[in-house]
């Protein structure tokens, strides 16, 4: 019998982020037949987020030194909340917040920790999580019998928990936080304007623009101006988000004319990300396997290739459009203007 501890931090209103609410998810299908409890972290909580969970006890530890993202509050507020708790097998969700700071407390607690899990099952009683391994071509499920047991949940992965329900009691956990945990100071946050933002994780679609583009086209001239255009009033009206394949982006470091508004971080593939869209639309691009990789968790792939051969005709998507890119995304952005 597991005794499961699910851990998360707060947005700024105290609520629970969708990657959290699937991090429990996870962490009530490692409790079935134990015992689960939850810790909180933030500059406060709200219990109507985890009201109808069905947890023992909720331990926060608030305050606007835990609002931040900062390791040392971090890990002191994780390592003090597991103490508390005493579990066998600790769940959270796989943000950049906790993926920071949870190897370290997994560390100071003699445990072990596994990040980059894709999901949770219980077999003969046994918990189990699933990962994958040399750039996505193999999955494994694994267990471990060290204890405590930590598991980072891969977002965008497992369903978002929903509850409905009387909110759960909350019980305070006093942090002393040592002396120079506090050093490093939080300035404030600054993301991309709306207009610039083209890596949209939660985006239902994703639009994925290959080396074509930037080819020659029918009059024999190259239209890499007309391309971003039409790219980036697509991404706009449809709020897709934006990928890649290695081929363009490595254009850009080579001087080549590309769309201005792409980089590395665009890339999809097996150099690149690996994102979980439900649904893809690839654009002058081939198909190559180290790039087909990326797109294992889109669970609809469609392409416009002018190639009826290319690689994506093999298997390896749902519908090939055989097709001028540059004429189907200028309709389809006149259609849905």
């Amino acid at each position: 019998m597991e005794r499961v501890l699910f851990l998360a931090h707060t947005e700024a209103d105290g609520t629970l982020g969708k990657a959290a609410r699937e991090g429990l998810s996870a962490a009530l299908v490692a409790a079935e037949g134990g015992s689960l409890d939850i810790g909180l972290v933030g500059a406060q909580v709200d219990p109507a987020a985890l009201a109808g969970c069905p947890a023992g006890t909720v331990r926060t530890v608030t305050g606007p030194s835990f609002g931040v993202s900062r390791y040392g509050t971090d890990a002191a507020a994780w390592a003090a909340l597991v103490r508390a708790s005493s579990p066998t097998l600790v769940v959270a969700a796989g943000t950049a917040r906790m993926a920071r700071s949870l190897p370290g407390v997994a560390q100071r607690l003699g445990g072990c920790i596994d990040t980059q899990v894709t999901g949770l099952q219980r077999v003969d009683g046994a918990v189990q999580a699933q990962r994958w391994y040399y750039r996505q071509r193999l999955v494994a499920n694994l267990t471990r019998t060290a204890r405590p047991w930590f598991i980072l949940v891969t977002p965008g992965v497992l369903p978002v928990w929903q509850g409905s329900g009387a909110a759960p009691a909350l019980e305070p956990l006093p942090v002393d936080l040592p002396v120079g945990t506090t050093r490093t100071e939080v300035a404030g946050v600054e993301a991309a304007s709306a207009g610039a933002q083209t890596i949209r994780p939660d985006a239902a679609l994703l639009f994925v623009a290959g080396a074509g583009w930037t080819k020659k086209q029918a009059d024999g001239q190259a239209h890499p101006e007309q391309a971003a255009t039409l790219i980036a009033q697509f991404l706009e009206v449809t709020g897709a988000s934006l990928g890649s394949s290695k081929s363009l982006v490595d254009q850009g470091s080579e001087g080549e004319a590309v769309l201005p508004f792409l980089t590395h971080l665009n890339q999809v593939g097996q150099t690149g990300s690996t994102p979980r869209h439900p649904r893809g639309l690839a654009t002058c691009c081939h198909g190559e396997e180290p790039h087909v990789v990326g797109w294992r968790f889109i669970n609809e792939r469609r392409v416009v290739n002018l190639d009826p051969n290319c690689g994506w005709a093999r298997g390896k998507a749902d519908v090939l459009y055989v097709a001028d890119a540059f004429a189907v995304i200028r309709r389809v952005n006149e259609l849905l203007a």
